[in-house]
């Protein structure tokens, strides 16, 4: 008898099933498995052995999905090694990797039928078998010339469509004929061809010389080092000022990858970004571009995923974070643009990987060629690359004839004091926006935060809004005249009068994007402005649009949140304002310095991309903030010193691996006990290594208190025996009934 070991798309461990007699299954085939009572589910089978398990009833599996394995052996150790780290389960690996629409379930047979997809399909037409020997092909082709011309173009057109106008080894899609189907038919009735439904695949460009860019002098010796670095089987950092070029190395990589037959996966961490990098690769590589994020339509990703399944290599994505879970079976490179970005890491749910630090694994595992780039690297990777783990590129000026964006500090408080403040805007920062106006040039606004404003009060008796279900004030959209919550979606009109005190003055305090659009339009009534963020731009559409109206100059001053700041290459920006650059810098967090550099570096590197001098306002209360003077002078290994020295003192990372845990209850009476139970336990196994609890600045959220905390391994320490351990303690805890309704969290490595 043969068993098979399956996962489910649950958080739930392997459980072992019985095989029909006489289907055949794999490691990586996708099945469909009874669990539970009734409940039907996708499975995917992770082991075939011939061990028995113990139970005394085992569910069989009955029946197969799909026509091949959906998972590689490199895949299946990738998304081992996945649930390992992050600690979660294989099935939780398997919810966040298959698209939606690849997982149906149902309560009956009949309901997880109709729930299964089905790829779209079209007729393809197949010479028949006797028509495969050329002597009695041209004997057909001489009867059928006499008497059935139209019959006989067909047919001609049928046997011609292979490479070079030779006979197609296998079917050929009847969209792509110009025979009329009535003819196809009558050929496939006298049985000269053979009409099948096959499953439509994308039309891909045929195997074609590429043309990327030629590359400057400063590009080719970056390149050169890229291919060193590779022939020693390292990780690169391509280390590029903005607007250095570090596109144009990615695309020589990857044709150089595409021509040799290999696949290539190119991350990106937003959605933002992927359009404007998706039309420029299109127009090198064609329709070997395949994009992959949650913003495609569910069908267009499944048929994306199933499609790789059947590739023969020479497959070109780029996607953002899930992309990491395609099937490219000729991986041979990764790239990993603005890798130092926080998009990376996936929050929330399990599993909550880090897709850079991922890729690097998956590259390990396959492999392949990996490069990391970025103007502004993590700290983590930097310090890889100066101890020698990584290699190390450098793109050290702009392309072309831009030149770095010139930097200059406004000091808001000064500002005040001399009148020189209208609104939110500093005279300097006007100035200058009045001034690119003139020249027809435009302008960015950044601001990191959305809406009109952070929360309404009370001017009488200082009552804010706040939200019922979360320990948080209710922001202001104007706009859409509601409060709402920026953790939990909870929505309210705004009251006409202070419910605490009756008084008629409810005043927006603090600034948001919506705020500035509307100051900014009044300030300059003849300019266009446009607002990009998550509220604007809740669509692709809605955010493609407002990027191409940008691009061809119909909008002259966009203002946005970190959706501007980063991979945009407009020509047209001369200017860039950053109003406040305080909120960046005090953040509670200890990557709040090395983020605000980022932050800074990217958004002013998006002015000044072409001819023209760009310039960039920073408004700040601190001129005299190091952090600030460092991203202003553009000293990206000052900060990292300085930052690394703190890190290093106060056993941060890169100097230590961190594991957050968040308990969650509706009591805080259950979640104090229980937080000081798991701490005690977990400190009589790691000692000093662990913090807490702690009461996170936001300390409920969705009706539920949050307790934290947070261990530290010291680098050089074996993570994974930590790991074990916090296992161990964390099932221990869950089996206490007094704590059975308490949820942990577990993040590692939480940004």
């Amino acid at each position: 008898m043969v068993f098979a070991d399956i996962i489910l798309p649950l958080a739930q461990p392997v459980y072992t099933f019985a095989v029909d007699e006489g289907l055949h299954v794999v490691p990586g085939t996708a099945v469909a498995v009874q669990f539970g009572p009734h409940k039907i589910y996708t499975g995917l089978v992770w082991r075939v052995h011939d061990r028995r398990p113990d139970a005394r009833r085992i569910k069989t599996v009955s029946r197969t999905l799909y026509d091949r394995p959906l998972l590689s052996p490199a895949q299946m150790r990738f998304w081992e090694w996945t649930a390992d780290y992050y600690m979660c389960t294989l099935g939780e690996v398997m919810r966040a990797a298959l698209p939606a629409l690849m997982k149906p379930s149902g309560d009956t047979e009949e309901a997880f039928a109709e729930e299964e997809f089905r790829p779209r399909t079209e007729p393809f037409a197949l010479l028949a078998d006797g028509l495969r020997d050329e002597r009695a092909l041209d004997e057909l082709f001489e009867r059928l010339a006499r008497r059935a011309p139209k019959q006989y173009e067909a047919l001609l057109e049928i046997a011609s469509a292979g490479p070079e106008g030779r006979m197609p080894d296998g079917p050929v899609a009847c969209r792509l004929l110009h025979a009329d189907r009535t003819i196809l038919r009558t050929l496939a009735r006298k049985g000269h061809i053979r009409l099948v439904e096959l499953p439509r695949d994308d039309v891909r460009t045929a195997r074609c010389a590429f043309a990327p860019p030629e590359p400057t002098p400063v590009q080719s010796e970056a390149l050169a080092a890229v291919r060193r670095e590779f022939a020693k089987r390292k990780p690169v950092l391509l280390h590029g000022v903005t607007g250095s070029g570090k596109t144009e190395i990615y695309i020589h990589l990857i044709a150089e990858t595409l021509a040799r037959g290999g696949d290539v996966l190119m991350l990106v961490p937003e959605i933002a970004l992927t359009a404007q990098l998706i039309d420029r690769m299109e127009r090198i590589f064609g329709s070997r571009v395949t994009p992959y994020h949650s913003k495609l339509p569910a069908r267009k990703r499944t048929e994306s995923y199933l499609r790789l399944t059947r590739s023969e290599g020479g497959e070109f994505v780029i996607g953002t974070r899930s992309a990491l879970f395609l099937p490219l079976e000729r991986l041979q490179l990764v790239v990993v643009d603005e890798e130092h970005d926080p998009s990376y890491k996936q929050s929330d749910p399990a599993p909550r990987y880090h897709a850079r630090d991922c890729a690097v694994m998956l590259a390990h595992l396959t492999g392949s060629r990996i490069v990391l780039g970025s103007a502004t690297p993590s700290l983590e990777t930097w310090l890889h690359a100066e101890s020698g783990k990584y290699g190390k590129a450098v793109l050290a000026e702009r392309y072309g004839a831009g030149r770095p964006p010139q930097i200059l500090l406004s000091d808001t408080l000064r500002a005040a004091k001399r009148g020189e403040r209208r609104a939110h805007f500093n005279k300097q920062l006007l100035d200058r926006i009045g001034a690119a106006l003139a020249g027809g040039r435009q302008v960015m606004l950044f601001q990191n935060r959305r809406g009109f404003s952070p929360y309404v009060e009370c001017s009488a008796c200082g009552w804010t809004a706040r939200c019922p279900h979360c320990n948080v004030t209710l922001a202001l959209h104007k706009s859409a005249g509601r409060l709402i919550c920026h953790y939990c979606g909870h929505s309210e009109s705004v009251p006409d009068r202070c419910p605490a005190c009756r008084t008629a003055d409810l005043s927006p305090m603090g600034f948001g994007t919506e705020k500035i659009e509307q100051e900014i339009a009044r300030l300059f009534p003849e300019a266009r402005v446009a607002r990009l963020d998550r509220d604007s731009a809740a669509s692709e559409r809605a955010f493609r649009e407002t990027i191409a109206r940008f691009e061809r100059g119909e909008t002259d001053i966009l203002v946005g949140t970190q959706m501007i700041t980063k991979g945009f290459d407009f020509g047209g920006v001369s200017l860039v304002g950053i109003l406040n650059a305080d909120n960046l810098v005090n953040a509670p967090d200890f990557r709040a310095a090395e983020r605000a550099f980022q932050l800074i570096t990217q958004v002013a590197g998006r002015a000044g991309r072409r001819d023209d001098l760009g310039e960039a306002v920073i408004q700040t209360s601190d001129p005299t903030n190091p952090v600030i003077r460092q991203a202003a002078a553009g000293d990206y290994e000052a900060m990292a010193r300085t930052q690394l020295a703190e890190r290093a003192e106060f056993f941060y990372p890169p100097y230590a691996r961190l594991t957050a845990l968040t308990l969650r209850h509706r009591d805080p009476a259950v979640l104090r006990d229980a937080a000081r139970h798991l701490g005690e336990r977990l400190r009589g196994r790691f000692g000093r290594r662990l913090l807490g609890p702690i009461a996170p600045p936001v300390d409920r959220i969705r009706g539920e208190y949050l307790a934290g905390l947070l261990l530290k391994i010291e680098s050089g320490a074996s993570t994974a025996r930590a790991r074990e351990i916090l296992k161990d303690e964390l099932k221990a805890f869950a089996a206490l009934p007094q704590f059975k309704s308490v949820t942990v969290v577990c993040n590692v490595d939480p940004q």
